[in-house]
């Protein structure tokens, strides 16, 4: 595995609109872990990659309308199965983590990428899921130097009080030490 120009080689691409450049002289320095699906709690569908890009049918679940209006995407999904897609090139501003600030610096979005998992904050996640978060963290932590086992967070944490994900079931020691 590998990035060229910013995009992971050999995986599925798939281009949101939702996205714009980072403050210029902005180093990427910190990786956030998310969870989400859609509807909540449930998995293996395609709702999540429509969010991003706005492609969400509001009609398909009541849960939807309260999304309907939210512009937001994250620069890589994790699905249950492992599989890895990127919307956003690393290089450039995704929508993932709102009002946030890590170590005193606001709006997280601006210095981090991040990686969305499909779950939930109560569900545990798929070994499939570790592997390929785990070899993603590796990549990114190679060619953006500012990155490292010390500079990944979760939600929960640039978030507190807003956001819980990944969540208490979330095996942080188990991914950050095979790293």
């Amino acid at each position: 595995m590998e990035i060229e120009n910013h995009i992971i080689k050999n995986i599925k691409f798939v281009n949101s609109p939702n996205f714009n450049e980072r403050p210029e002289n902005t180093k990427i320095s910190l990786i956030v872990i998310h969870s989400i699906s859609l509807p909540p709690n449930v998995y293996g569908n395609n709702y999540v990659e429509d969010f991003f890009m706005n492609k969400l049918v509001i009609s398909d679940h009541d849960y939807f309308e309260e999304i309907k209006d939210m512009r937001v995407s994250s620069h890589l999904y994790i699905k249950r199965t492992g599989e890895i897609i990127q919307f956003v090139p690393l290089n450039l501003r995704a929508w993932h983590a709102g009002e946030s600030s890590f170590k005193g610096i606001k709006d997280c979005n601006n210095y981090s990428i991040g990686i969305e998992l499909e779950g939930t904050d109560c569900d545990v996640y798929s070994n499939e899921q570790y592997e390929s978060l785990i070899k993603i963290s590796r990549l990114i932590i190679k060619n953006y130097p500012e990155t490292n086992k010390d500079s990944i967070v979760g939600h929960s944490d640039i978030s507190p009080g807003r956001k819980t994900d990944p969540g208490n079931k979330f095996e942080w020691r188990r991914y950050l030490d095979a790293l």
